[in-house]
């Protein structure tokens, strides 16, 4: 098979939320796959349930190893051992769902070290059970990057169709949000979204930052961070190459947004940009998990554990999250295979 194509690795979930479900739907989409070698990793009756909720049932070739994969074209499954089926309860918080989370997951991430793979998709995880399985991060982003050795800059990513948005700070209290609002911590934001929009295919990326204060700070008479903090380093992002323009009041930069005028904002904290972009279209929203050495991508929304078992679950934000995991890996592999021939 062709060895331009990607490696994808795809799990389902939390086993006790609608993940199952969810990938079901989209593995009856083989056109989604074209063009991969992608990888479902997971256990044989928790996708076997997954197929059940859904009321779809694809037959797929299994897989000793990602790198069997690549003798595969579309998607392949590999079977492990993460979590028995008594030790699961559907719509419930348990340390052996978050467990076989971790698990599962870090296979994935193992292969991503060797670089046997280009990029994963995630089912949408539950925090508490992976904290009562024994993460000791405070959420997925972390435990990524310390598996994955990064010791840079890196942050999530929130996508809706062609906008992407980036922040400065994430879980944090939000009377903590002005310690995080250093020049540093802005241009590492805007270099980064923009790389990543470069691997997603965007050629030239539009790139807006928001403000921190009301109406922009109101010229320092409503806080200075803009004047101080925010202008200066939209400036030196753009010495250094990295065209980005702002700040711009966070209360109207959206409408521009959403209008096409930019393909990303920088935020300054969780919610000035999880609000607009939830409220511009919460069903098909993607996170991005930004800054590690491959793209890892998931649904924005959660395990839905009211809707779980019930074949409810809308698969279209994970189909958009593994068509940009699909796009960004294409690239990296393209990217990875020009670098060994050079």
């Amino acid at each position: 098979m062709s060895a331009t194509r990607p490696v994808i690795a795809l799990t389902l979930g939390d086993p006790a939320g609608i993940g199952p479900e969810l990938i079901a739907r989209l593995v009856a989409e083989p056109e989604q796959f074209a063009e991969t070698h992608s990888v479902l990793v997971g256990d044989q009756w928790l996708w076997e349930q997954g197929q059940r909720q859904a009321g779809l049932f694809t037959q797929l070739p299994r897989v000793a190893s990602f790198a069997e994969a690549r003798q595969h074209e579309g998607l392949s499954l590999m079977l492990v051992e993460s979590v028995a089926q008594q030790e699961v309860t559907l719509a419930e918080e348990s340390a052996a769902c978050g467990a076989s989370t971790l698990a599962v997951l870090s296979r994935c991430l193992e292969a991503a070290q060797n670089e046997e793979v280009d990029a994963i998709c995630f089912a949408p995880l539950n925090k508490l059970s992976m904290k009562k399985g024994g993460l000791g991060h405070e959420d997925e982003l972390h435990f990524f990057a310390e598996k994955l050795g990064v010791e840079g800059y890196f942050c999530e990513f929130n996508t809706l169709g062609t906008l992407w948005t980036s922040r400065i700070s994430s879980h944090i209290p939000l009377k903590d949000a002005a310690e995080y609002v250093t020049q540093e911590r802005i241009i590492a934001a805007s270099q980064l979204i923009h790389d990543s929009l470069k691997l997603a295919g965007f050629e030239h990326p539009r790139i807006a930052v928001a403000a921190f204060n009301p109406h922009g700070g109101e010229g320092g008479t409503c806080g200075r961070e803009e004047i101080d903090v925010i202008a200066p380093a939209v400036a030196r992002c753009n010495e250094q190459g990295y065209p980005v323009e702002g700040p711009f009041p966070a209360d109207t930069i959206f409408i521009k947004a959403r209008d096409g005028e930019y393909d990303a904002i920088v935020t300054m904290y969780h919610d000035q940009g999880q609000i607009a972009i939830k409220l511009l279209g919460f069903k098909s929203g993607v996170t991005v998990q930004g800054g590690l050495p491959i793209p890892i991508t998931t649904p924005a929304h959660g395990t839905a554990f009211d809707i779980a078992g019930q074949g409810k679950a809308d698969v279209n934000p994970t189909r958009n999250a593994f068509a940009i995991a699909k796009r960004m890996g294409t690239n990296l592999r393209a990217l990875r295979l020009e670098t060994a021939s050079a």
